[in-house]
């Protein structure tokens, strides 16, 4: 009896903190955030610079217009300098320039007083073999609607981190709960089993395209962090927020950059819904 009452005291504590909390963060300087993609498909490459907003801000990122970049191959000293787009608001390979598998490459950004650099290797592409759908019922903890499956084949024993990316009808699902990071914690043959994506319902007619990245550690570390610190919602129980840990560094200047660098090969798969019958 005593642990019954106990358990009603402590929900009826959780309970009553309805109090929406926000914690008394610093004001600081802007600092520049640096997001820079390189693969092996010209048309996913980018770098888009940016400042940076108080946690709590509402307000668009001021984006840095005025900056030089350029990308290096590491071995053989190509250089591939990028333009800034203004329709896009980030800066673009000329001639939609790529990288190659294997190779070491590294980040090169200027901009006023600072300049900042990163590297990553290419690596070998995860295999992608076929993308089925399923029609489910509504249950508990699950909406009506087709379920996607992909299947593949990992052959690497080593470097094994991924993000998989969601494109419905030509718009990338880029909420905190659509990002698809895993690893070989529980082996290589995810996709040999069938990834399936629990948590995105999709319906008839639905056009879907698959873009699975194999990342460098450093790249993937920093994803992590961040999902973190997109469901820190400044409560009770959620740790101060933190900046993720970037993997790109400072080489002159005085401005710390955020953000990161990833260099990763890119496999896509495109599925349409067909409606049953």
């Amino acid at each position: 009896m005593k642990k019954f009452i106990y358990g009603i005291l402590v929900v009826v504590l959780l309970g009553a903190c309805q109090e929406e909390v926000f914690l008394e963060l610093n004001t600081v300087q802007p600092q520049p955030v640096i997001e820079a993609f390189w693969t092996d498909v010209g048309i996913f490459n980018f770098v888009r610079l940016s400042k940076s907003k108080d946690f709590y801000s509402t307000e668009t990122n001021e984006i840095i217009q005025d900056a030089s970049v350029f990308i290096k191959n590491d071995e053989t000293g190509e250089v591939f300098p990028f333009r800034f787009v203004e329709q896009g608001g980030r800066y673009i390979p000329v001639n939609n320039a790529a990288g190659e598998i294997g190779k070491a490459y590294s980040l090169h950004v200027a901009w006023g007083d600072n300049v900042y650099t990163a590297s990553g290797v290419l690596q070998d592409a995860p295999v992608l073999d076929s993308i089925v759908y399923n029609f489910r019922d509504d249950r508990l903890f699950r909406e009506q609607g087709y379920y996607l499956t992909l299947y593949g084949d990992i052959p690497f024993e080593d470097n094994n981190y991924y993000r998989l990316r969601v494109v419905r009808n030509d718009t990338l699902l880029n909420n905190r709960n659509d990002y698809l990071l895993f690893d070989d914690s529980f082996g290589t043959s995810i996709l040999n089993r069938g990834f399936e994506l629990s948590g995105f319902p999709f319906q008839a007619n639905d056009r879907v395209r698959l873009e699975l990245f194999r990342l460098n550690r450093d790249a993937f570390d920093y994803l992590n962090q961040l999902v973190g610190l997109l469901f820190n919602d400044g409560g009770l129980f959620s740790p101060p927020p933190q900046n993720p840990a970037s993997n790109i560094q400072l080489v002159t200047g005085e401005d710390q950059p955020l953000g990161y660098f990833k260099v990763s090969p890119v496999r896509t798969a495109t599925i349409t819904v067909a409606p049953d019958g």
